[in-house]
């Protein structure tokens, strides 16, 4: 099968092997919400089971990759269990991306933002368009990080750099990031897709077995226990929802 239906991602088989999955909300910047969630998740379930898949560019319809929560579609857990719900939710997107077979190139276009920016860091080789920004601004709003960040930030840009990124949610140009260690390519706003498109055919050409062998080498071995820091980062995340606190400044963000 060349595509798969989602209301909210797209998933396109191009030749040579290369899926191109786009977050397909571009009037909200594809921020998001619960059917994107599910959505991104599915795609990449379904890209890692096809057989005619062999790497994946990931990459955001409009104006920005991901605009992190859709606070116009924000619906706040009023109990551990929807809390944990939605937070579960969440992580099995980053297990899709991250612990998948297929390699994926990430084309991060425009904002990348909390869950956005997560998922821009779940790609194996994350490619930056020039205009693209990115930030995590869950402290500011008492909530807690996902995506496995919190192991793979350290592993990719140090851990004094992952604590100034993740404390004080500064906004980061891609030359910032790539400075860090968090983009892996800056390129041209004009050819991002056509570089990922490279990229992503040059490993579709690659011996699928050695493949995914090496990607699940170095995700065990290149960072601190991913799935760890997932389980710590639902724990922490389910509480910070709960947290009265966090509903106020929730409401109050703009």
């Amino acid at each position: 099968m060349s595509s798969f239906t989602y209301a909210t991602v797209l998933s396109t088989l191009e030749e040579g092997g290369v899926r191109i999955i786009t977050l397909n909300r571009p009037g909200s910047l594809n921020a998001m919400n619960r059917a994107l969630i599910d959505d991104t998740a599915k795609a990449f379930n379904d890209a890692n089971a096809c057989p005619h898949t062999r790497a994946i560019v990931f990459t955001g319809a409009g104006r920005a990759f991901c605009a992190g929560d859709d606070r116009r579609e924000h619906v706040h857990p009023q109990s551990e269990a929807e809390a944990r719900d939605l937070v579960e939710a969440i992580q099995a997107a980053t297990r899709a991306i991250s612990f998948g077979d297929k390699p994926v190139v990430g084309a991060i276009n425009g904002w990348a933002v909390g869950g956005g920016f997560e998922w821009a860091i779940n790609c194996d080789f994350p490619i930056w368009a020039q205009s693209a920004r990115a930030f995590f601004p869950e402290m500011r709003l008492g909530v807690f990080v996902t995506g496995a960040v919190t192991a793979l930030l350290p592993a990719l840009a140090g851990l004094l750099k992952a604590r100034e990124m993740l404390f004080l949610g500064r906004q980061y140009t891609a030359d910032e990031l790539l400075q860090a260690g968090v983009a892996w390519r800056v390129v041209p706003d004009a050819t991002l897709l056509d570089e990922a498109r490279t990229i992503a055919r040059e490993l579709a050409a690659l011996p699928e077995n050695a493949l995914r062998l090496m990607k699940r080498a170095l995700n065990a071995t290149g960072a601190s226990n991913l799935e760890h820091a997932l389980d710590i980062e639902t724990e922490a995340t389910i509480a910070g929802f709960l947290d009265p606190e966090t509903t106020r400044r929730l409401l109050a963000f703009e």
